[in-house]
């Protein structure tokens, strides 16, 4: 089977295999795993932060982030279609007690004057506090879609001149600077504080990291804690996260020109009305007869190819580090069979 349902689904690859197989470990809850301390203090650099925290998912990264800049009765400000609000399980909500003011904005991206309205007053008893702007780069929703590095700098000013702290989802980020080509510590310095996936485009089996401030991330390490979140010989898992960090991010184009060729495959055909213009590593389609979505998953799927019913009407496709050129030719030739 062809599995574009999404970039989670790649599988190590022999030589990240080998490098687990070797890890050093310890006991990270003592703060004492080699391989995990190596992996925090290399994604750190990266980023041109003081530190890092690796936790088991992304969604556990943004949450601890928010449990963090958000006390309970806070308000955050996230556009409708992010994920921290939309697939999280309510999680702002339960584990910090904070509501949650969703703005619009061009495919899950929001802009600074979007966000302007919906500051609450702090002197008004009757307003939640505004306390945390969230924004994802790139977006799931929009089809993988790209935040102009311009538009998050004002966005930064802004929550400055309200005093107000920004956090990036950036499950997907090195999709985003792989097409920006931002300098990643200037893109960084940008952000209180940065989700990042290690287990979507970049192929580890699991893992993100949560990168700040040193004082932040120390507060951070509690946090995970107090959510479960603490790993014992955890080395074996970060020895794939530190591979992918070294060895998968270059090759993130190759996703991004095979979603291309998807994109404008699809574009051919009679039964497709548009594609969200494709700007990264992930294909949605609108179909011209929205009722007819899960028909076209059954289709596919019966032609060794699963994709994702992503919403009335849409069909979304992710490439990955284990969609081959064979499998692109073999997917173009499905989707142009389909009636």
């Amino acid at each position: 089977m062809i599995d574009l349902r999404s970039d989670t689904v790649t599988k190590p690859s022999k030589e990240m295999l080998e490098e687990m197989i070797i890890a050093p470990v310890g006991d990270d809850v003592f703060g004492e795993d080699p391989t995990v301390n190596k992996l925090q203090d290399f994604s750190a650099n990266i980023f041109g932060k003081e530190a890092a925290l690796f936790c088991s998912s992304g969604t556990q990264t943004n949450q601890i982030a928010i449990n963090l800049h958000a006390q309970p009765g806070a308000e955050v400000i996230t556009h409708f279609e992010s994920h921290v609000f939309k697939y999280e399980g309510g999680g702002i909500a339960r584990n910090s007690g904070a509501s949650t003011r969703t703005v619009g904005g061009s495919r899950g991206r929001i802009t600074a004057s979007e966000i302007e309205p919906w500051i609450n007053p702090s002197n008004d008893v009757h307003y939640p506090l505004t306390q945390l702007v969230s924004i994802e780069d790139t977006s799931n929703r929009g089809g993988g879609a790209i935040y102009d590095f311009n538009e998050i700098k004002k966005i930064r000013a802004y929550c400055n001149s309200k005093g107000l702290p920004l956090h990036l989802d950036g499950a997907r980020v090195f999709n985003a600077l792989e097409e920006n080509k931002v300098d990643i510590k200037e893109y960084a310095k940008q952000f209180d504080s940065i989700s990042v996936c290690l287990s979507k485009g970049l192929g580890a089996p699991i893992g993100s990291l949560l990168i700040a401030d040193a004082d932040f991330i120390a507060r951070a390490r509690r946090v995970r804690k107090v959510f479960g979140g603490g790993m014992r010989q955890a080395g074996f898992i970060a020895a794939a996260g530190l591979y992918a960090l070294k060895n998968n991010i270059v090759r993130l184009k190759d996703d991004h020109r095979r979603a291309k060729i998807i994109e404008s495959e699809l574009l051919k055909t009679a039964w497709v009305e548009s594609v969200m213009p494709v700007e990264s590593n992930i294909v949605v389609c609108i179909l011209k007869d929205i009722s007819r979505v899960q028909e076209f998953v059954s289709a596919f799927e019966q032609k060794g190819v699963l994709i994702m019913p992503f919403g009335k009407g849409m069909l979304r496709m992710v490439t990955h580090l284990d969609f081959s050129e064979d499998d692109t030719s073999r997917l173009c030739m499905t989707i142009r069979d389909l009636k």
